[in-house]
């Protein structure tokens, strides 16, 4: 898996973005929440980071993973610069970077609540996922 870390002054295919996006469930935001921070889902205890997206790649993660999902799924947007160097760019299907947290010094860390700038419930409607930061 190619790696490359975020720059400060942005990096190269669009990386270094202000926000970023994690779909999150309700009881992971809830977590989120009432802890101040959230350990993830299994597929990310399992890999050792956060599965994060850039705002115009939302739409095709939740189309891809998430259409039978039954219970309710909320977007968070997240400042980049509150996740510092456990912010990772990687390539996941030989074309596509994606962001992922791993926290400080690469060791599996709890997403912060103080790093969410906004959340908002996602809606489904004729098989499109929908809400205001999806406009």
């Amino acid at each position: 898996m190619e790696r490359e870390k975020e720059g400060e002054g942005g990096g190269e295919g669009g990386e270094g973005e202000e926000y970023v996006y994690r779909i999150s469930t309700l009881k992971e935001w809830e977590a989120l929440q009432r802890d101040g921070h959230a350990y993830g889902g299994d597929l990310d205890k399992s890999t050792g980071c956060f599965h994060l997206s850039k705002l115009s790649q939302v739409q095709s993660t939740l189309q891809n993973f998430f259409l039978n999902f039954k219970d309710d799924l909320y977007l968070l947007q997240i400042d980049a610069k509150k996740l510092g160097d456990g912010l990772v760019y990687e390539v996941v299907d030989g074309v596509n970077s994606f962001p992922h947290y791993y926290g400080p010094s690469r060791t599996f860390s709890p997403l912060p609540l103080e790093a969410v700038t906004k959340a908002e419930k996602l809606s489904l409607s004729e098989g499109r996922f929908t809400c205001s930061f999806l406009q």
